[in-house]
């Protein structure tokens, strides 16, 4: 097993008995969390291999109220900061932190830094917006964040650390996907460098779903929904066209995850494309080629396909944007062209729907079970941070919240592994090939043969034992093998 260190940094040890400060009794009597509980990171077991068991390297923080604290409430300045692209969820967070720090901890000094990190530099001269119960009472029937938000400078720590001493923040909650939590870490570092006692937490946005060690970040299942909604409007205009053809793009940069999802929620799907299969457009087992086969037997279609998917079709622009993000061409528009292209030169007539749903995704509110979750991220986050807990992430593990450092967050990209469950569990939804791509497989030698298959089986894909075919004579891509039940 790899060597994980999920070991978190404190400020200080709390000494502040909770319910000595709060206002109110615990009839309830909360269920408190102690540092010594924990959730086994690797729960996976094969009889007389596995070893993780409790080594330390297995073992994740758990997350949730603490007993004592580090930070009397009555001093407490916090600050909230909304970072890179919109999300569905935004204000469900905001709302959860403030609340929590206002009632259950009586904190009433909360700070909103507007439009990312560039609130905190003095050169853009962004008002701080105050942040109370009545603020935040009904914000999260809003999309976007009334914090806005903004992408970049995240690497201006130095800045951003000089705006928390001088406005006395002691504690920081940071919301934002890769680059906005590498940004948290250098906060929290700078800080430690300087001997500032500033809890950064950071809770993890990215609706791509696609951080490392969180199991499901939140908006990702609001973005399923509505691309849901979009797939519904394609299949039904291809559905009643004439080879009707329809394409949705949703996001997913470096990362399939919503794509897969979606096209194993609505079962509509023909042909789902991400950023982790290659496939090929040309050639008898390319998708091109694939699709006429498609529309000869059910005269529609119905491709999904994930913003990062098939990038090397075009060339490389080699801009990025203020975040460091390559920024992608248009697989989209792409694939519209050249599938368009393909049927004018074989004078098939088609109708080919192209949409694009992406920033009706990302401006929606979230839905209830969205909602749900942020609720929880929020009220964790508060927890972690007054117990003193920094340069950190409130995750999901196992369905069990915890706490992960930043720096294993940041360490790679979370990616669907194409020779796991998930593609697997999506190829068998769809009923497209395994993959796409040509088969470059050199011509086996007579000696390598499979046994018992006659050679007019062979190319059949037949079993020895069975007249059908068996799933292995389903990776060539051929005839049949894109014909979905819908």
């Amino acid at each position: 097993m790899q060597e994980l260190d999920f070991s978190i940094s404190v400020l200080g040890e709390p000494t502040i008995q909770i319910s000595a400060i709060s206002e109110k009794r615990d009839v309830w009597r909360t269920s408190y969390v102690d540092d010594d509980q924990y959730i086994l990171y690797d729960i996976a077991v094969t009889i007389g291999k596995s070893e993780a068991g409790f080594a330390r390297n297995n073992l994740i923080e758990k997350a949730g109220p603490r007993e004592k604290i580090y930070f009397d409430p009555a001093k407490v300045h916090a600050g909230v900061v909304t970072c890179g692209g919109l999300c569905p969820g935004l204000n469900d967070v905001i709302r959860a932190i403030v609340m929590t720090l206002w009632y259950r901890y009586g904190v009433k000094q909360i700070s909103g830094f507007r439009y990312g990190y560039r609130g905190f530099l003095s050169r853009f001269n962004i008002p701080v917006m105050e942040l109370t119960p009545d603020v935040v009472t009904k914000i999260h029937r809003l999309g976007g964040t009334i914090l806005g938000a903004s992408r970049g400078y995240g690497d201006c720590v130095e800045e951003i650390v000089d705006s928390l001493e001088r406005m006395n923040i002691n504690t920081l909650f940071i919301i934002g996907g890769d680059g906005t939590q590498k940004g948290a870490l250098g906060i929290s570092e700078e800080a430690k460098k300087r001997g500032l006692k500033i809890s950064v937490i950071g809770i993890p946005k990215t609706i791509d779903n696609d951080l490392s060690f969180v199991q499901k970040s939140f908006g990702f299942q609001t973005a399923v929904s509505r691309a849901v909604e979009a797939v519904d409007c394609a299949h039904v205009e291809a559905h009643d066209a004439i080879n009707g053809i329809g394409i949705v793009k949703v996001m997913g940069r470096e990362s399939g995850f919503i794509a897969a999802h979606t096209a194993m929620a609505i079962n509509d799907v023909n042909y789902v494309l991400i950023p982790e299969v290659r496939f090929d457009l040309d050639g008898e087992n390319g998708l091109l080629a694939n699709l006429e086969r498609r529309l000869e037997q059910r005269n529609h279609a119905v491709i999904l396909i994930a913003e990062g998917a098939g990038q090397e079709y075009m060339e490389d622009s080699r801009a990025s944007d203020v975040s460091g993000n390559i920024q992608l061409n248009d697989i989209g528009i792409y694939l519209k062209e050249r599938i368009s292209e393909y049927f004018k030169k074989k004078g098939i007539e088609i109708n080919l729907k192209y949409i694009d749903p992406s920033y009706m995704i990302r401006s929606a509110p979230a839905n209830p079970n969205d909602s749900t979750y942020c609720a929880r991220l929020g009220a964790h986050a508060v927890h972690a941070a007054m117990a003193g807990k920094t340069g950190m992430i409130i995750s999901l593990i196992h369905s069990q919240f915890v706490h992960i450092p930043i720096r294993l967050t940041i360490s790679g990209r979370k990616r669907i592994d194409p020779h796991k469950e998930l593609w697997r569990d999506v190829t068998e939804a769809t009923g497209q090939p395994l993959l796409l791509q040509e088969r470059r497989k050199k011509p086996r030698s007579p000696d390598k043969k499979r046994r018992g298959l006659s050679p007019d089986k062979q190319r059949r894909g037949l079993s020895p034992d069975k007249k059908r075919p068996c799933p292995s004579g389903r990776r060539g891509g051929q005839e049949g093998d894109e014909v979905n039940k819908s």
